[in-house]
């Protein structure tokens, strides 16, 4: 449960950490020249009327022409395949050890105008786990195995891709080991990835009342299909012909609303030269007219009178139609209703034949994402069949975005394995026991003010930011998520300030205890400018603690602000109140800013504040705590032990601890700041530390 989003400028105190300087006013301006060139690549396979390659052709014997305007080939290399039946069985029948986990990489790019991958033939393996059941998943894996041990040429190298828990995964870029191939997929156990996507067929097993899963349906097939946009977006980056051998339980489009993410991942995949080559990996199915026992009974009159054996037919069929239409719209073929898997892969391996690479840099630069057709034929009037892609979509200026195409971008961020560094983030994650179970979480972003674009409408500056997050457990699963559009409108006075100050959204969640991963991006809305956090963070069973004493996050700050004072508020009015008393950051109106970069200022207090728990007492302990500044091993400044003896939360057993501190006594540098807590009658101790930055 998302609870509270504010947006707020910051004190300059705060921003000592953050990197660069404004240049001053009366510095000399720098000119600066840009200039930009599209290279479009083609891959042209001349075969005779035998359907033999023709070989020996130069870049003279071609003519290229987009929306009928001549171009002018720069680039041009002839790509010579041996055949795929060549293949030798590996030697070594022996299983290779295990990797101990699953890798992470990336397809490395080439360099503009240089083949990297010359006389070889790529294929990409991709396992889209959230559409496989388990017996799905052994049998797409097994026919890997199969093809890399006996199918195999010395011409083919293989990357393997893996869609799980809402995130593309690159597991090996393009390789001829075959050996490391091996090791990572047997390293793929069915089981450890399961994301199985509900139907519209499925029965309704769990509670009264409860929201049917199908009604998820339509942002898991877009989400599916966008990262097979992400996936072909990597491959982009090679000018070779690529095949993608797509391993999917199906791929279900939910009528009209999965049009858009279908026509995208289609033209990202024709622009990037990726051909699909989707495997139907639950192979030959005959299915009973009520469904198997993985499913509970559909009930109901439809049962009896063929309505439910006609609509899981019908799905079956419109399942296997998106692998289809995602095969035959880029060149590719679908493999169906086969228990052999891996020839899906062989066919893509014999698809593949000699073929000439033909690059040109287009007359044509406007970025307005139009399709332009391209013509390419023999001169000297040569016969021989072309086989070739028949145009692409020019890039597009983020100006010329679309309200889609904005959300297909934060989506296909959202999704990338690599961060985008084009804006500066900083984050802090907090967590308070709210009750037994139960932990609130918020959340703390800042963005350099310097780094926002403003655009003046109506007679006022404002800056348009993007907000997309997700949390997920330890199994991939998202557990919570974000997503904001906010329009901040400035004063002049505010406006000026931005330009020296970092601004700051935070946001909140519920979670219980365990292991999270959290993934936030920032898009500056005027610029397309997009910035990346991303984490592995702890929420403690402070249940669980009898050692010492269960404390909360500690929060240290330097600014209180009246919650009105707010840039940004997306809570409406009629809630703020009630979401605001679940925050325990927000007390009598006044909100404690947390210090992400943990930088601070003699000429401001410090606030530190944290909450102590002890389900076990159920009347009032009382507690001492203070705090300790270190420099090296040497105690520069300690508070006077506080005593607190409050009575608890009823709900959360919590005990407050405030502590208001000058700073005027230390001096600049770095820090070791210690918190402690003792309950002399429960003879427990708790410590807390982090460093700090103090600055004049």
């Amino acid at each position: 449960m998302r609870l509270i989003a504010t947006f707020l400028l910051c004190t300059l105190a705060t921003e000592g950490q953050q990197a660069g300087q404004n240049a001053p006013m009366t510095a000399t301006p720098q000119a600066t020249f840009r200039t930009s060139t599209q290279l479009v690549i083609e891959n042209v396979v001349v075969a005779d009327r035998k359907g033999n390659a023709v070989e020996g052709l130069t870049a003279e014997d071609f003519t290229i022409t987009e929306d009928g305007v001549p171009q002018v080939i720069s680039f041009f290399e002839f790509q010579k395949l041996p055949d795929a039946a060549d293949a030798t069985p590996l030697a070594e029948p022996a299983r290779p050890k295990l990797l101990d986990r699953l890798p992470r990489t990336q397809i490395s790019p080439e360099v503009a105008g240089k083949i990297r991958y010359s006389g070889r033939r790529l294929l990409a393996l991709y396992f889209d786990m959230t559409t496989m059941q388990s017996p799905d998943q052994l049998r797409a894996l097994n026919a890997a195995i199969k093809f890399v041990r006996t199918q195999m040429t010395a011409a083919d190298l293989m990357s393997i891709f893996m869609f799980s828990g809402g995130a593309v995964r690159v597991l090996t870029d393009f390789t001829s080991d075959r050996d490391r191939l091996l090791s990572i997929i047997e390293t793929m156990i069915v089981g450890e990835n399961e994301d199985a996507v509900a139907t519209a067929d499925d029965a309704d097993t769990g509670a009264a009342f409860g929201q049917d899963d199908s009604e998820f349906n339509l942002f898991n097939t877009d989400r599916q299909l966008s990262a097979l946009q992400t996936t072909v977006n990597m491959l982009g980056t090679l000018s070779e012909k690529k095949s993608l051998i797509y391993f999917a339980g199906g791929l279900r489009l939910n009528g009209v609303d999965n049009q858009a993410q279908l026509q995208a991942t289609l033209n990202a995949a024709i622009r990037a030269g990726v051909s699909f080559w989707p495997v139907d990996a639950r192979g030959l199915m005959a299915q009973g007219p009520m469904g198997d026992a993985t499913r509970g009974s559909p009930g109901g009159v439809s049962m009896y009178t063929g309505a439910a054996a006609m609509s899981m037919m019908t799905n079956f069929q419109r399942s296997q139609d998106t692998l289809w239409t995602l095969a035959a719209d880029t060149g590719g073929k679908s493999l169906l209703d086969s228990n052999d898997l891996a020839a899906g892969i062989v066919q893509a391996q014999k698809a593949t034949s000699s073929y000439y690479i033909l690059g040109y840099y287009t007359s044509n630069q406007a970025l307005d994402g139009k399709f332009r057709r391209i013509k390419i034929s023999l001169n000297n009037g040569q016969e021989a069949a072309l086989d070739y892609r028949q145009g692409y979509y020019a890039g597009k200026l983020f100006a010329k975005f679309t309200a889609a195409d904005k959300e297909r971008q934060l989506e296909e961020a959202l999704m990338l394995g690599d961060p985008i560094t084009e804006l500066t983030i900083a984050m802090e994650i907090d967590y308070f026991q709210l009750n037994r179970a139960e932990y609130y979480v918020p959340l703390t972003v800042k963005i350099p003010g310097r780094e926002l674009a403003l655009a003046r409408r109506g007679g006022f500056e404002h800056t348009l930011i993007d907000f997309i997050g997700e949390v997920k457990d330890e199994y991939g699963t998202t557990i919570q998520n974000v997503r904001d559009k906010v329009d901040v409108k400035l004063s002049d006075a505010t406006a000026a300030e931005l330009m020296k100050r970092p601004i700051q959204y935070d946001t909140g969640f519920t979670l219980l205890p365990g292991n999270y991963r959290i993934k936030f991006l920032a898009r500056d809305a005027e610029t397309g400018r997009i910035g990346t956090y991303q984490t592995n963070f702890t929420i403690p069973n402070l249940n669980r603690e009898e050692r010492r004493i269960p404390i909360s996050s500690v929060v240290l700050s330097s600014q209180r602000i009246d919650v009105r004072d707010a840039l940004y508020n997306a809570t409406k009015e009629k809630d703020r109140a009630k979401v605001e008393a679940a925050n325990p950051l927000v007390q009598d109106g006044q909100k404690l800013i947390p210090s992400v970069t943990r930088v601070f200022s003699k000429a401001r207090d410090m606030y530190i504040y944290l909450q102590a728990y002890d389900r076990a007492q159920v009347s009032i302990t009382p507690l001492i705590a203070f705090v300790t500044f270190y420099q090296g091993q040497t105690k520069a400044y300690e508070t006077p032990p506080l005593a607190v003896t409050d009575t608890p939360d009823p709900t959360s057993k919590a005990v407050e601890l405030k502590f208001s501190l000058s700073l005027n006594n230390l001096t600049p540098g770095e820090y070791n700041c210690q918190v402690t807590v003792v309950s002399p009658s429960g003879q427990k101790v708790a410590f807390w530390q982090a460093p700090v930055m103090l600055i004049q």
